[in-house]
């Protein structure tokens, strides 16, 4: 571990345009796909290395579901393994590019097959490889930002096979509520892979968090904006409007129409943090503990990550609806 003043020099918002690879378990739902076509839209902004595909699964809450919506009774893909849903995951990736008109051949990479495992090695992977070897060439005083917008398996499971890289890389994580909030951490990203959470938050490597309990929840987006704002918008726009009318996760939250409904575009707020940090109000706090029931617990010691306190959502998608303009 470092000090606070090497914490706090790390983790100053970025400037320029940083060096950047994404982990997403973008099949999941929608959110992960903007986020992608955002920043595949403002190369200008952001140095897109590489795309890494996250195992993910909704097979831990397949009972709360199937009592919750008559709909999810029955067994969906989201049920499937977690090597499933990473193998899905990469195909949207790969869509992703093809649709923003951008080449991926040597940028897109599949992760880990599971999740983390205490007492077994770590996962080893395409992604995880891939961003070991990037990182231990990372010039020192420049960050790679490694953007986290699914369970943080990938991630965790390089810093187990080469901790070094910690010191190399600043992880931009979205999950969970606030560092000071009392509420079980019910979030996707977090609760999927426990294991990889802890070792994340107990590895020292330099974190920003953004809280999706309140923070990023603000990002929501109607249909209306979709229609005026993306819809038509060349081939992104229209796949991106095509995945909105379609969101995997309504037939399993038993959603039945459009009617004084918007949806959460979670995701979002990681890039907008790298593009504009002023976007997403921020400040220095000690990283937490996540305890035995997902709740958070200060403990004197720890080491000083960054948490956002709020988001300008009208600043964020407007950016993302011009980027759409550029139809390519």
């Amino acid at each position: 571990m470092h000090d606070d003043a090497w914490y706090e020099r790390r983790l100053a918002p970025p400037s320029g345009r940083p060096r950047v690879v994404i982990d997403t378990d973008a099949a999941n739902e929608i959110d992960d796909a903007f986020a992608l076509a955002w920043a595949l839209r403002r190369p200008e902004r952001l140095q897109l290395e590489a795309v890494y595909a996250a195992p993910w699964s909704f097979a831990h809450r397949r009972e709360a579901y199937r009592a919750r919506a008559g709909a999810a009774a029955r067994e969906l893909p989201c049920f499937d393994a977690p090597g499933i849903g990473m193998q899905r995951s990469l195909e949207v990736i790969v869509t992703a590019f093809e649709k923003a008109g951008v080449p991926h051949a040597g940028r897109v990479f599949a992760g880990a097959t599971d999740y983390l495992r205490a007492g077994t090695p770590p996962p080893t992977s395409a992604a995880a490889e891939h961003l070991i070897a990037l990182a231990r060439v990372q010039p020192a005083d420049e960050p790679l930002y490694v953007v986290a917008i699914g369970c943080p398996t990938n991630v965790a499971a390089a810093l187990l096979l080469a901790p070094e890289i910690a010191e190399r890389i600043v992880v931009v994580w979205t999950s969970g509520y606030p560092s000071h909030a009392p509420q079980v951490n019910d979030s996707f990203n977090l609760e999927q892979d426990l294991h990889a959470t802890r070792t994340l938050l107990d590895s020292g490597v330099p974190h920003v968090y953004l809280p999706g309990f309140q923070v990023g929840a603000q990002l929501r987006l109607s249909l209306p904006e979709m229609e005026r704002w993306v819809q038509g918008r060349g081939a992104l726009g229209g796949w991106l409007f095509g995945l909105y009318t379609h969101n995997p996760l309504w037939e399993l939250l038993g959603i039945g129409d459009f009617f004084a409904h918007s949806w959460v575009i979670w995701d979002l707020i990681n890039i907008a943090w790298l593009i504009e940090p002023g976007w997403v109000p921020s400040t220095l706090v000690r990283t937490p503990v996540l305890d035995d029931a997902r709740r958070w617990q200060q403990a004197p010691g720890r080491h000083l990550m960054r948490e956002a306190y709020a988001v300008n959502r009208d600043a964020v998608f407007a950016d993302f609806f011009r980027a759409l303009e550029q139809v390519g």
